[in-house]
């Protein structure tokens, strides 16, 4: 079976979609954010409320071209969802390139792969995310989950 793959084309230059990745998590993901993702063999967090989180290490730092991140622990408590720690143990890797027309950022998400369990909740959550990614990098402003408390009318400074 393979992976997720995804592919999505930025009108930004790799040093910026590479901070995006190890700088801007809060920005584009979730607000959420705890922990050091511009640091290789450091861990960081992200929670999406109360009863969803994963937490990652940072496995591989190339500037402008790669970040590569390991699940070390992860809850999805999503009703009907029986296995809640699928992430567990999976690997996500972010692969820049750059072309005459922009920048390019291919994410793979090894271990996601469509006989799992939370496949297609997990792939529609990636696509939200670059989605909101793609919007950070070009417009400075994503459109990262808030939690709960926070207002809706938040915007990123």
């Amino acid at each position: 079976m393979e992976n997720y793959n995804n592919t999505i084309e930025l009108d930004a230059h790799p040093e910026s979609v590479f901070s995006a990745l190890t700088n801007g998590i809060p920005f584009w993901w979730t607000k959420m954010f705890e922990g050091s993702s511009n640091k290789q063999d450091k861990s960081f967090t992200v929670r999406f409320g109360e009863q969803i989180f994963k937490k990652f290490k940072v496995q591989e730092l190339i500037p402008g071209k790669k970040a590569v991140w390991y699940v070390e622990d992860s809850l999805l408590n999503v009703p009907g969802l029986k296995n809640q720690k699928e992430w567990i143990g999976t690997t996500i890797i972010w692969e820049i390139t750059e072309s005459k027309s922009g920048t390019g950022l291919h994410l793979t998400h090894v271990g996601l792969r469509p006989d799992i369990e939370c496949y297609e909740i997990c792939t529609d959550g990636w696509k939200q995310f670059t989605a909101s990614l793609k919007l950070y990098l070009e417009t400075g402003k994503g459109k990262p989950f808030l939690n709960q408390e926070q207002s809706s009318t938040e915007t990123v400074s």
